[in-house]
């Protein structure tokens, strides 16, 4: 199969012997690329002398939930402590601890490692639930947007289309405790959060197609009375917040309210299709239907929550009431669109005991979670919603010549992506029309590895 880069003409066109398409596969797919958008999708095309064969075509992803800065720490929190009980929270103190070190610099360039391997991994946009606004000692930055600053600085040079959703965290726990002092490079109050959204703003005026939303951390770290004056920042921007990832933040909420944390949003918050909750591990059957009913996306993570050792989703009930969902990478602990989905399903195998348990009747499973992360991701992301006219031409070719695609068309590819998982799974990947990955690797990878590499010296050994 032949690859050639995007020419620098505005117009310019694409041909792929196979595409997903909103409706369906289609064959011999010309798609016009003009300013970076879709502006026509041509099926049954003939190629063109000279015009190259580029394969199998995919809509891009959205990653719903990211902390790029945690992409350094990939590895360094697997020894077992002194105590029984290593979870979530022993991790979450190993992770305060890294951050005593690392300015804006290292910032910089650990977010635009994640972020290339996030589009090497079929991610063509990242929601980014951006907390880290302090230096390492606590006090706010002169330029309120500084580390703002820094992340969309490193989707400029990836590439990468951007959500960004500032993070409003104020207190260490239910009911407005005080906040810890490894938190304190999270902190904010609300006279400079609004700061903080609207230098955010400015700074995302700047990319092509970028969205800005608003986060407020947790019910654990932001109060009712807080929730309420943070999310009309977002104005018709998404609004993104962990819940219900342990158990303990569950029974923690229920001494702090009497319901637990997805109910009570339910109940006092009016959640709808802008909403993303992370997690939302830890459901009642109740809480189950009413949240799918709702129209909020649930944002799953399921490397990460295995790798936390948080619990396992109630996909198989939440699809059956009609529930959205996208894939995060949360901690990029490892980056892969295709690895999210294959743990999201196998998690559900093994605890139904049965096999392609959340597939359509009759149905692919990959073909199945793959359009199902396309949409809700797109919904809580505000992102491409697929390959057609008037949306951005994000697009992922899988490297077809890799003999775990061989023989294979359509959804027997997407189940092979998902589940047969070649080391080289995708081959190009175009962002707004432009290849920012070849042969499987982000075209300025050089320069971001020798770049990491310093800012690794700098928080790991300085």
């Amino acid at each position: 199969m032949e690859s050639c880069p995007v020419p620098e003409t505005a117009t310019h066109s694409l041909f792929f012997r196979r595409a997903l398409l909103p409706q369906g596969w289609a064959g011999n797919v010309r798609i016009t690329v003009a300013d970076g958008a879709v502006s026509a999708v041509e099926t049954d095309a003939v190629q063109a002398p000279g015009e190259a064969d580029l394969g199998v075509a995919l809509p891009g992803l959205s990653n719903v939930h990211s902390h790029a800065f945690q992409r350094a720490m990939a590895g360094l929190t697997e020894e077992r402590g002194p105590n029984e009980g290593d979870d979530f929270w022993s991790w979450r103190a190993l992770m305060y601890r890294f951050l005593d070190r690392g300015g804006p610099e290292e910032i910089e360039a650990i977010t635009a490692l994640a972020f290339a391997e996030m589009l090497e991994g079929g991610f063509t946009r990242v929601g980014e639930f951006h907390y880290l606004h302090n230096d390492p000692d606590g006090r706010a930055y002169a330029d309120r947007g500084e580390l703002a600053g820094r992340i969309a600085a490193a989707a400029e040079a990836t590439g990468i289309a951007l959500t960004l959703l500032p993070v409003f965290y104020a207190h260490a726990g239910f009911g407005g405790t005080a906040p810890a002092h490894g938190q304190r490079r999270f902190i904010n109050d609300i006279g400079g959060f609004a700061k903080l959204m609207d230098e955010s703003r400015r700074i995302a005026s700047a990319l092509p197609d970028a969205v800005v939303g608003v986060a407020p951390h947790s019910l654990r770290a932001v109060t009712p009375e807080e929730i309420a004056a943070v999310v009309p920042m977002a104005g018709d921007g998404p609004v993104h917040i962990h819940a219900a990832e342990q158990t303990k933040e569950v029974q923690d909420c229920l001494d702090w309210s009497g319901a637990r944390p997805v109910q009570w949003l339910l109940d006092n918050v009016g959640l709808d299709r802008r909403w993303c909750l992370i997690h939302a591990t830890h459901l009642t059957a109740d809480e189950t239907t009413r949240m799918a009913k709702s129209g909020a996306v649930a944002g799953l993570c399921p490397v990460t929550e295995a790798n936390l050792g948080d619990g396992i989703f109630p996909a198989v009930d939440f699809f059956a009431e009609g529930g959205a969902f996208g894939v995060g990478t949360d901690s990029n602990v490892l980056i892969d669109a295709a690895g999210e989905l294959r743990a999201l399903e196998y998690s559900q195998r093994l605890t139904r005991r049965g096999r392609a348990v959340l597939a359509d009747k009759q149905a692919s499973t990959g073909g199945t979670l793959y359009r199902r992360a396309l949409a809700g991701g797109a919904q809580a992301t505000g992102g491409t919603t697929g390959i057609a006219v008037g949306q951005a031409a994000d697009i992922v070719a899988l490297e077809t010549d890799d003999l775990a695609y061989a023989g294979r068309s359509d959804d027997a590819l997407l189940d092979s992506l998902v589940f047969a998982g070649p080391k080289r799974a995708i081959r190009t990947v175009w962002r707004r029309g432009k290849v920012v990955v070849e042969n499987g690797r982000h075209v300025g990878r050089d320069a971001i590895e020798a770049r990491y590499r310093r800012a690794l010296d700098a928080v790991l050994g300085g």
